[in-house]
């Protein structure tokens, strides 16, 4: 439920067991504490890091030369392709992650906790590979429809989880009152259900569409020009950088306006109880004769993002005759993997615990701004985030330069919104009252962090350091431009043989990448269910 009342109750006894608490606007005007405000002012510096290189690279040639770049046809139409893909794929993750979530946790479907497993897959397998699989399947699907297909396929977890989340914090009660006064299945879910995880739904989606802008393997195979694939071409064909980075400006620009929009959806108020673990579950609504269409919505998905991967790498695997690999080769590149994930996830997770928190308790014009500021990079193609990251360090920091350092702050720009959303949804989930109460009994602001914040959102914590684990797996353009010298991961590797049109060599490390991504994926999933 979403409070207009910018008081909560003074004692956590005061408000009912499962009484929604208002989250946000009652901190509206307090100035964040220090022992945040320093921290997060920082990753927020880190994360802008990239446009001080685009501004240094896109006014080289002075403001005018800059502008034509910009207003160029040849922009606007990228401008138009990469606008529409992105919708396409965020309305169809909106479906896709709404109604799956709503079938696995509201609803008695069969095998439900098998289903939200299963529902977390897509995200162990690269946009890169979903490309090759369905390209190598069905040809004509090269263009906007592949892109856009395969993209949704790999994307819609971003949607599901953080809509699982919230339908499993919201207080069952609210529906069945609508129900106990005569409401429908359909008129509760729109006019009490939506609006409980409309938030966490934004929220997704804002990733989703990032994810699209900044996407670079899945619009290169499908041979369909996005900004990314025209920044890319740009870098590529010539030794002025200049025209790159006013691209990369205007994806900055969409950003601030995809943020700036989502706040305005998410509203100011939050959603929390005053009871977490103590409220009484969700008793499932029944399908009836719509059990077998849920059973096969869910099917048709789990076969289109799952299994048609795996039986296409299977299919390489079994039939291709340049599949010699090394064993060897093979792990030593899976551990070196590992190690550079994890590295980025956690300092990309250290990194969003201050913006986060500031995010979901706090309101103003510097809680906004250093959201924002966290959101920025992720919009930037990995080729521009590295490229800036190298001017950084032949200037400033020459001993990280061509070291993993390097590569894994570019991770932690690349994906410190993903721990950033994850932070704030897990905060705003928790009662604010007893940060109250700690504060009352004389608990500094950083001892309540430790002490009362952080444990009660650690379930959401670890699930965003998770998917950023993930993600930092399947990067890409960043990775082959700044892994060390003679460094290989498993998505430089599969780059490299694709690019050479060897499949079949390729499908093993495929096939490696996306087992070991699903091992988190998979633990996500249980820990959702």
């Amino acid at each position: 439920m979403t409070s207009t009342d910018p008081v909560a109750p003074a004692d956590p006894a005061a408000a009912p067991a499962g009484a929604a608490v208002p989250a946000g606007r009652r901190r509206a005007g307090r100035r964040p504490p220090a022992a945040l405000l320093v921290p997060a002012g920082l990753a927020a510096l880190f994360a802008l890091l990239p446009l001080g290189y685009l501004a240094v690279r896109s006014l080289e040639r002075g403001p005018s030369f800059a502008w034509e770049v910009v207003a160029d046809g040849r922009t606007v139409e990228l401008l138009g392709r990469s606008v529409g893909l992105a919708a396409t794929v965020v309305a169809a993750s909106l479906v896709l992650g709404v109604s799956l979530a709503w079938l696995t946790v509201r609803s008695r479907l069969p095998g439900a906790r098998a289903w939200s497993v299963l529902m977390t897959l897509p995200l162990a397998v690269p946009s890169y590979v979903a490309a090759f699989t369905w390209l190598s399947a069905f040809p004509a699907l090269a263009g906007f429809g592949g892109a856009a297909v395969a993209l949704t396929l790999v994307s819609f977890p971003y949607v599901y989880l953080p809509v699982t989340a919230a339908l499993r914090g919201a207080d069952p009660a609210q529906e069945e009152v609508s129900r106990s006064l005569g409401h429908g299945p359909l008129r509760t879910f729109l006019g009490v259900t939506l609006p409980q995880v409309r938030p966490a739904a934004a929220g997704g989606a804002v990733l989703v569409a990032l994810y699209v802008f900044s996407d670079f393997g899945a619009v290169s195979l499908m041979r369909y020009d996005t900004f990314t694939r025209g920044i890319y071409t740009s870098y590529r064909a010539s030794f002025d950088r200049t025209p790159a980075a006013a691209l990369s400006v205007v994806l900055v620009a969409v950003t601030v306006l995809l943020v700036a929009a989502e706040a305005r959806t998410r509203g100011r108020a939050g959603h929390a109880r005053t009871g977490t673990g103590t409220a009484r579950p969700a008793v499932p609504a029944p399908l009836g004769r719509w059990r077998l269409p849920a059973l096969t919505w869910c099917t048709l998905v789990t076969a289109a993002a799952v299994v048609m991967p795996l039986a296409t790498l299977g299919y390489w695997l079994a039939v291709g005759n340049s599949a010699t690999w090394d064993p060897a080769t093979l792990a030593d590149t899976a551990g070196t993997t590992l190690g550079a994930a994890a590295a980025g996830a956690a300092l990309t997770t250290l990194l969003a615990l201050p913006v986060g928190v500031i995010a979901a308790r706090h309101r103003g014009r510097t809680a906004h701004l250093l959201e924002q500021s966290a959101y920025a990079g992720h919009a930037l193609p990995g080729i521009t985030v590295a490229l800036s990251l190298v001017f950084f360090a032949v200037r400033y920091a020459e001993p990280v330069y061509q070291e993993l350092p390097l590569l894994i702050c570019a991770y932690a720009v690349l994906f410190l919104p993903v721990a950033v959303a994850a932070t704030r949804a897990a905060v705003l989930q928790s009662p604010p009252v007893l940060e109250d109460v700690a504060r009352s009994l004389g608990r500094s602001p950083l001892r309540v962090l430790r002490e009362v914040t952080l444990p009660l959102a650690a379930p959401g914590v670890a699930a965003g350091a998770a998917l950023t684990f993930v993600l930092c797996m399947k990067e890409l353009p960043a990775t082959l431009l700044l892994r060390p010298t003679g460094m290989d991961t498993l998505a430089s590797r599969l780059w490299t043989e694709t690019g050479t049109g060897s499949f079949a060599a390729a499908a093993p490390y495929a096939a490696a990448l996306i087992l070991l991504a699903a091992i988190p994926s998979y633990l996500l999933g249980r820990h959702r269910t």
